[in-house]
């Protein structure tokens, strides 16, 4: 059995064991009368316990209505749960003294609050043993202990705390159960305390229960603070090269549920979501500027407004620019690729770029020329007086061009005087921003007239050599033809690249 916590339930279960031994002896009446007076002490006790857990109970729901959440919900739940359980238990207890007490001749006359035949010890044995009273409460006990204990989360701590429970047979002794040890041969008056620790230990254990829930709801803190992210704060938002730069950075908290701060900024009240607030200004001026940011936090609980105040400053400088105009993050075998430099404060003249991978010349005026011939990366070295920056860039053949009939028309149905009007086929470079132009340099032509067999034959070059031109003028509706194998060179390529084929029916 575990040790009580609370001095008041120890000395309880003291008193219940010293008189408990008495029973051994040749007990007087006044023995008898103070079992009746550890009864009435418990009682008294409880009452002490109920008021302390109605105090907890209301400062949950407080707490949990000042802070919705699902958890202060499931846990303001869990102790209203706890208390239906509880008081469950003590009114089915309260049933057994109640017939206990009528059993054993009701009121006697003489002495109030005792019912007149308060040494029967055959009426208990016969009630809580024979009748099998004793085990029912035994598993009214286990099974009201396992349900406070699920409302706790069965936390360990909580069950080592809970003093409603079953504890093991002292060796030794004869009693072949729980109910025999407690109830068998005991007198009626000594049964009454017993079952009115029950009914302590069942407070008592709502207690625990009650402290549980309170904890996970929380205090009475201003705010709860459940996201954090790492803030900077720099003494300077501005810097000129070779400032030292110093900042204080921290870990900032927030409530993501809060809803009961409000932030201001420069005078401007801010929007609040998830606990933070954005707040910009358009920079007018040159120089250091300065705003002021002021939080209000209103205590849910107790109303108490709480104001914290600080003073930020950030430099307006003038803009300064340095372009760099690529026509893609990529330079292109074969094409010369345009870049243009500047360092703010620097003459264009002074500027100077060093590559490896690739080739460059100045145009003059910042402007550069890239030139390459291996695919991979390169690297170009920007410097000027004081200054010095790299840059890394993919190197790339120009893509694979579009073949396409005529220059504009891919496989399909074609009117037979549009197809005999076309020359040959193009290679078309697509959304490509530089001025390159991929020639063809041959293609096989398949000539599928209608309902006969299909002839082959090569084409060299982008036009139609004499055969195929003389195939080109059949044409007629039914007729199929096959450009395959199209093959071209670009700017760079060392071997022609292959694009497929093309396929068009005569309409």
């Amino acid at each position: 059995m575990a040790i009580p916590k609370e001095p008041r339930q120890l000395m309880i279960n003291l008193m219940y064991l010293v008189l408990t031994a008495l029973l051994a002896l040749n007990v007087s009446a006044e023995v008898m009368n103070a079992f009746f007076s550890l009864d009435k002490g418990m009682k008294d006790s409880g009452l002490i316990v109920d008021r302390s857990n109605e105090a907890v109970l209301a400062g949950i729901n407080k707490q949990a209505d000042a802070y919705k959440s699902e958890q202060n919900e499931k846990y303001r739940n869990n102790a209203a749960q706890a208390k239906s359980i509880a008081d469950g238990f003590i009114s089915y207890v309260e049933g057994i003294r109640t017939n206990l007490f009528d059993k054993a001749g009701g009121p006697n006359p003489k002495v109030p609050g005792q019912p007149k035949d308060i040494r029967n010890k055959d009426l208990t044995t016969n009630m809580f043993i024979n009748e099998g009273l004793g085990a029912e409460i035994q598993k009214k006990i286990e099974e009201t202990r396992a349900s406070l204990l699920a409302l706790a989360d069965n936390d360990k701590g909580v069950e080592g705390s809970l003093p409603l429970n079953i504890e093991e047979l002292p060796s030794g002794i004869k009693a072949k159960n729980w109910a025999e040890y407690k109830f068998k041969q005991m007198p009626v008056a000594a049964v009454f305390p017993i079952l009115g620790k029950m009914q302590s230990d069942a407070k008592n254990s709502y207690s625990a229960i009650l402290n549980y829930c309170a904890k996970k709801v929380g205090g009475e803190e201003t705010i709860r603070f459940d996201s954090y992210e790492p803030v900077v704060s720099a003494n300077k938002a501005y810097l000129i090269q070779g400032e030292k730069y110093e900042a204080d950075v921290f870990l900032g908290a927030y409530s993501t549920q809060a809803d009961n701060i409000r932030i201001t900024a420069g005078g401007t009240g801010l929007a609040v979501q998830q606990g933070k607030a954005h707040y910009s200004a358009v920079a007018s001026g040159l120089g250091e500027k300065k705003y002021n940011v002021t939080i209000n936090v209103t205590n849910p609980l107790t109303k108490e407004v709480k104001t914290y105040s600080k003073e930020f400053a950030y430099e307006v400088g003038q803009r300064s620019i340095a372009v760099q105009l690529d026509k893609m993050n990529v330079f292109y075998i074969g094409v010369e690729n345009p870049i243009s430099v500047s360092a703010a404060g620097v003459s264009s003249n002074d500027v100077k770029v060093d590559a490896s991978g690739v080739n460059v010349a100045n145009k003059g005026g910042g402007h550069f020329v890239v030139t390459a011939t291996t695919p991979g990366e390169c690297t170009l070295t920007v410097s000027a007086p004081g200054v010095s920056q790299r840059f890394n860039y993919r190197v790339k053949r120009i893509p694979d061009p579009t073949p396409l009939l005529g220059a504009k028309h891919k496989s399909k149905a074609m009117a037979n005087g549009e197809f005999k009007a076309q020359g040959g086929i193009a290679a078309v470079l697509e959304s490509f921003d530089f001025d390159a132009k991929c020639d063809i340099a041959g293609f096989e032509v398949t000539y599928l007239p209608k309902r006969q067999d299909p002839i082959t034959k090569q084409n060299s070059g982008a036009r139609w050599n004499g055969d195929v031109q003389d195939w080109i003028n059949k044409a007629k509706p039914g007729d199929a033809y096959f450009f395959d194998d199209i093959k071209c060179k670009c700017p760079g390529d060392a071997a022609a690249r292959n694009l497929g084929g093309l396929a068009f029916k005569i309409r």
